[in-house]
């Protein structure tokens, strides 16, 4: 099996394997790594580590070439244009009166393109908010409507457990969790107490289901055997 290197986009998110040819890689170094939107800047947080082909076949980023200093002090400059990004965006929802929540603003390592995150209950036309956006920053600009699993996902935090969210760092996919699941493993049904940050049901309430539906068929067995008798 081929070894990978373990990287993570430094604004977070999940963990992602990819293949690099060029040399090692060292823990904690940045490097700069090809995503849907353009490049952008990641940490290597597992040097060198072996996959199956499958698992490494469900990697979406790829590794162009370790950090340069030139490339830190971009993101670094990004990071400001970021900021201000936010701001003028905010003002302008709220001249328009638009319906939505900026959550986050994403700029391209090369700074070609910034990406609006936002969150909105209903559709929003955002095509005059784009136009304006585009003339005050000099920037190709992209909309993208996330619900609110996906804003935690993107500015990150912990859970009840103590440590990082599972969306954060391993989770490919979120999965339909149900209340049927707390119930079935007993645990309190107090929302405040299996809640996420997101306000959603928290996503490991699904990591106990098998464990439960197992201890229901040994006790449906016992109950059976003790019929029988």
């Amino acid at each position: 099996m081929p070894e990978v290197t373990g990287i993570q986009l430094v604004k977070g998110g999940r963990v992602f394997y990819s293949l690099w040819s060029g040399k090692r890689l060292e823990l904690d170094s940045f490097c700069v790594v090809e995503t849907k939107y353009g490049p952008n800047m990641a940490r290597v947080v597992r040097p060198k580590c072996i996959l199956s082909e499958d698992r490494i076949a469900e990697s979406t980023r790829r590794i162009l070439r370790p950090a340069t200093d030139r490339d830190q002090e971009q993101f670094k400059n990004n990071e400001r244009r970021e900021k201000e990004a936010r701001r003028i965006c905010r003002k302008k929802i709220l001249e328009k009166g638009l319906s939505m929540k900026l959550v986050d603003v994403s700029y391209t390592l090369d700074a070609r393109k910034a990406v609006f995150y936002f969150t909105a209950e209903n559709r929003v036309d955002f095509r005059e908010l784009v136009k304006e956006l585009a003339r005050a920053l000099k920037i190709k600009i992209e909309m993208r409507q996330i619900g609110v699993r996906d804003e935690a996902r993107r500015l990150g935090g912990v859970g009840c457990c103590g440590r990082s969210l599972c969306c954060c760092t391993f989770l490919k996919d979120f999965v339909s969790v149900s209340i049927r699941l707390a119930k079935d493993q007993n645990l309190s049904l107090n929302p405040s107490k299996i809640s996420g940050v997101c306000g959603r049901l928290m996503c490991c309430l699904s990591y106990g289901e098998k464990g439960s539906r197992e201890k229901r068929v040994v006790r449906e067995e016992k109950v059976k055997g003790k019929v029988r008798k």
